[in-house]
């Protein structure tokens, strides 16, 4: 057998409410000065409410960023840092999506260690200690509660990986109530994004181990099977609580076994056009599939019952593209945009798209096939004018 090493978070609370037990869990840290991380939206829905109440009751200081923006600007990031030192900060407490989740793994880190953001894009980087941290999701997608990566969106808006063990947080904990009314659209970007997250750790290139393939295969039949319901009706609380633990542990695998070229591919268009992250994702993750047939069709095979039961006991070839099918009868029954061109895209844009993907060599290291420029250009123009109308 092949050595591996998995790493994760040491804690995770997962229960509907579990958001009323922060305090408990803050003050079990050790902290009495705390930062809380999040967007002016999550905020303003209410869903800071429990836990801004726990921590005031509990007699803890408590200093609220709630400037977060998409795809954190490096500023941003910063901003929050410099906050978080003025107030003498001991803990670090994140509310919201995988943007607010990942500017607070960087100022836990940043806040007391003398080291600029830049110095830390790369693997294995960031080395020091950090601030106590706990993460509180409220899409089900990123699955940045239980990983060691954050990403930021540098001045020239080219997207950053900062990746170190040491942005685990101390506590996930997971509310399924936070995402409930989640909307549609919010709803099928984010649980897309976490699929991807499934599909790509068990078909990495590099770090594929026998704990990331049962997390992969556990996290994509539970986002499968319960997508479409939460896209419907996002007051199922059933079908919110499978899609937020499938997004927990898609996110274990593949912070274990890395993702690959659709999230390379997705990232330029999210900062270039501002298209979120799991909308981009899921615009580039049908045409990345069709392209590493070739490679990966004995793995596709594999995961394909996960997504639609008929496949099972099928050749691997028909397995494969039974697969691939039921990727793009799902994006179309969620709503998703089938091509680039309805977010704004377009021809002339390609070869910007391209350049800036082979720049993402982290991610298109653990892809099974190698993509050159013309090969990623290829997906690119592929998406362009796509359609689901031919979807059965």
């Amino acid at each position: 057998m092949t050595p591996f090493t998995f790493q994760t978070t040491p804690n995770v609370l997962f229960e509907p409410g579990a958001v009323r037990k922060l305090a408990s869990i803050v003050s079990g840290l050790g902290a009495s000065r705390v930062m809380l991380v999040t967007d002016r939206g999550v905020r303003g829905a209410g869903l800071t409410r429990d836990a801004e109440a726990g921590l005031a009751e509990a007699g803890l200081a408590l200093t609220v960023f709630e400037d977060v923006a998409a795809d954190p600007p490096s500023q941003v990031v910063e901003a929050a840092v410099a906050r978080a030192r003025d107030a003498g900060v001991e803990l670090v407490l994140a509310i919201g999506g995988g943007s607010a989740l990942d500017t607070a793994k960087l100022v836990a880190y940043l806040v007391p260690n003398d080291e600029p953001l830049e110095a830390l894009y790369g693997v294995g980087l960031a080395t020091r200690a950090r601030l106590p941290l706990v993460l509180v999701p409220t899409t089900a997608g990123t699955g940045s509660e239980v990983t060691p990566i954050a990403i930021v969106t540098t001045p020239s808006t080219e997207k950053k990986g900062v990746v170190s063990p040491r942005l685990l947080p101390d506590w996930a904990v997971l509310d399924p109530e936070l995402t409930l009314g989640l909307p549609p659209a919010v709803t099928a970007a984010t649980g897309i994004d976490a699929m991807v997250h499934a599909i790509e750790a068990y078909t990495s290139r590099h770090r594929k181990n026998p704990l990331s393939d049962q997390l992969a295969r556990q996290a994509l039949a539970l986002l499968a099977g319960s997508i479409r319901t939460a896209c419907r009706d996002g007051r199922d609380l059933d079908a919110r609580a499978n899609m937020l633990l499938g997004s927990m542990l898609a996110g274990m695998a593949f912070a274990n076994a890395p993702v690959a070229a659709v999230h390379a591919l997705a990232y330029p268009i999210g900062a270039l056009f501002h298209v979120p992250h799991g909308l981009s994702n899921a615009l580039v993750l049908t045409g990345v599939v069709r392209f590493n047939l070739p490679e990966a069709r004995s793995l596709y095979a594999e995961l394909a019952p996960l997504l639609d039961p008929a496949a099972a006991g099928l050749a691997e070839d028909e397995a494969a593209e039974r697969f691939l099918a039921a990727l793009e009868r799902l994006c179309r029954d969620c709503g998703v945009p089938a091509s680039l061109a309805e977010v704004g895209i377009t021809a002339g844009d390609l070869d910007r798209l391209a350049q800036d993907a082979m720049k993402q060599t982290r991610l298109l290291v653990n892809n099974p096939r190698e993509a050159t420029y013309g090969d990623v250009r290829a997906i690119y123009e592929a998406a362009l004018l796509r359609n689901w109308t031919s979807v059965d």
